[in-house]
């Protein structure tokens, strides 16, 4: 059965104005639920990810000043949400749902997926773009350092590279990067990844769709990993306000398809993280997510 991490304290309150769409952490699994894809058994509440586990991948002071409340103004304003105790709670029910996914994903499962997560921005030491901790990275640390896989692909499809992430894992060749971004977008910096594809402004879902048909069959048979992370961001659409890049809808469940599919094929479980999606329709943004649910229990379940 596929599993999907969702706690209450995904729902979070952004000062008024503050233009990050955190309500569709609720819409989401309603929507899910309304139409009948998914059913309430499938929901699981993860519980606060340890001390111990975050510190696998974050630095000691980055971690004393997240507790503490002391990160200083500029490093606040490069997250870009206000720090608050809530906030800094809620990422760790996040970064603990994207593991117990990839834990649910390689027991029998096949797919989990977490209503949140994807936050790739976040580095060792510090957060970035929305960013506080780095859900994939901490899961494959923790995997990692258990022994309960020795080789991971990160298929990181967001608008915005996976800075965080490619730096977190520059050295360790016992994960595999793989991003594809707005080659203008943020971050301006881009950091290496073990393979990143930058895109023009504008590309439409042709070309998108080409470069992940041909690379994520390659990736998969190259690496063949113990496990897929899937970073699946819809802030490849068009009407995205952060995006620039030209994808429909439909480009971004045909994506999921290609995804899970070439997993499905090799027996590769894959544990899915959100990421993205900044459209000005909050109906946009769900639609586009809630695809990514129908597609995985099409292929997997």
């Amino acid at each position: 059965m596929i599993r999907i991490a969702y706690s209450p304290v995904y729902k979070y309150t952004l000062p008024e104005g503050h233009r990050f769409p955190m309500e569709k952490y609720e819409l989401i699994p309603e929507q899910l639920l309304y139409e009948g894809t998914i059913e309430k058994e499938q929901f699981f509440h993860p519980q606060a990810l340890s001390e111990e586990d975050i510190l696998r991948t974050h630095t000691k002071e980055y971690w004393h000043k997240l507790k503490t409340q002391t990160l200083s103004r500029k490093e606040e304003r490069a997250i870009g949400f206000p720090m608050r105790k809530d906030l800094i709670s809620r990422g760790r029910f996040i970064a603990q749902g994207t593991l117990d996914c990839a834990r649910f994903a390689m027991n029998g499962g096949k797919c989990a997926l977490n209503i949140a997560g994807g936050t790739h921005h976040s580095f060792a030491d510090r957060g970035e773009g929305f960013c506080v901790y780095n859900d994939i990275a901490i899961a494959s640390n923790v995997l990692l350092s258990n022994n309960e896989v020795s080789k991971i692909l990160i298929i990181d499809l967001d608008v915005h590279q996976g800075n965080g992430t490619a730096k977190i894992f520059e050295n360790n060749s016992q994960v595999f990067t793989f991003s594809v971004h707005g080659a203008k977008n943020y971050p301006a910096r881009k950091q290496k990844s073990d393979l990143d594809i930058g895109l023009p402004d504008k590309t439409e879902d042709n070309v998108f769709l080409k470069v992940v048909q041909e690379h994520v069959p390659n990736l998969i048979e190259q690496v063949r990993p113990d496990l897929i992370f899937y970073l699946s961001g819809v802030d490849i659409l068009e009407t995205d306000k952060l995006g620039r890049l030209s994808c429909t809808i439909q480009g971004c469940k045909s994506r999921d398809e290609i995804v899970f599919e070439e997993a499905m094929k090799r027996e590769i479980p894959v544990a899915v993280s959100m990421g993205g999606g900044y459209s000005e329709r909050i109906a946009d943004i769900v639609e586009a997510h809630a695809n990514t649910y129908r597609t995985a229990m099409d292929v997997f379940g």
